[in-house]
């Protein structure tokens, strides 16, 4: 028990299986419905927990419509509108600039590239793989949260320990055609079963492959730290 698979190949194609099979209905979380509220909610969500991001953007969809209304609007203003949110200033900074950006640079339409997304401020490579596979349909990475980062080091699939270091690293062993969904299915294993203080080891169905199990073993992977 507690035994990862013989390559990390392997070890990828049994998590997805039993995942697969456990979560099958499982997306992205975030409300939207164009591609400028969906780079808005993802940029919101940094640090922050979708459930409170969509609770925000409930009223914020409402109030802002265009890239236009982002840009033209009181620093202040937009601050309080999402002020529940963490590190909302910061936030607030760089939608108003990420907005004046799409409208000078690219027409008011948020872009579909990986290079013209990070140029823009507040957008790292992960906001910009969700932008991409979820508003242009175009998966050219993983996206890597917080819970892939735990869940994927848990299981034995990386050692690395930052987030673009964590994706390079899985890509080649998570088949393509499976990217997008395995941030799903980590995401939500992590929220049901994976915690990141006191998994459900005895519930979990990866705990016989996992090498962080607390059942058989002393350590958790994810930090490299003892239980």
């Amino acid at each position: 028990m507690g035994t990862p698979l013989d390559t990390r190949e392997a070890q990828a194609e049994e998590v997805l299986e039993r995942l697969y099979e456990e979560y099958p209905d499982t997306t992205i979380s975030l409300n939207y419905s164009n591609r400028l509220e969906l780079l808005i909610a993802v940029m919101l969500s940094a640090q922050c927990t979708d459930e409170r991001v969509n609770k925000v953007t409930a009223e914020l969809f409402e109030k802002y419509d265009s890239a236009e209304d982002y840009a033209d609007a009181d620093q202040e203003e937009l601050a309080e509108d999402i002020n529940s949110i963490t590190y909302f200033n910061n936030k607030a900074k760089y939608i108003r600039s990420a907005c004046t950006d799409i409208i000078e640079e690219h027409d008011g339409e948020v872009p579909d590239t990986m290079s013209e997304l990070t140029d823009l401020a507040g957008v790292g490579r992960k906001t910009a793989n969700v932008v991409l596979q979820h508003g242009h349909d175009i998966v050219e990475g993983i996206v890597v949260d917080t819970h892939v980062q735990r869940i994927s080091r848990r299981l034995g699939l990386t050692e690395e320990e930052y987030p673009e270091q964590i994706e390079q690293d899985l890509m080649p062993v998570v088949p393509e055609t499976d990217w997008q969904q395995y941030t799903h299915l980590l995401i939500s294993h992590g929220r049901a079963v994976c915690d990141a203080r006191n998994p459900s080891c005895d519930e979990c169905v990866l705990e016989d492959i996992c090498p962080s199990s607390k059942l058989q073993h002393d350590v958790d992977l994810a930090k490299n730290e003892a239980w």
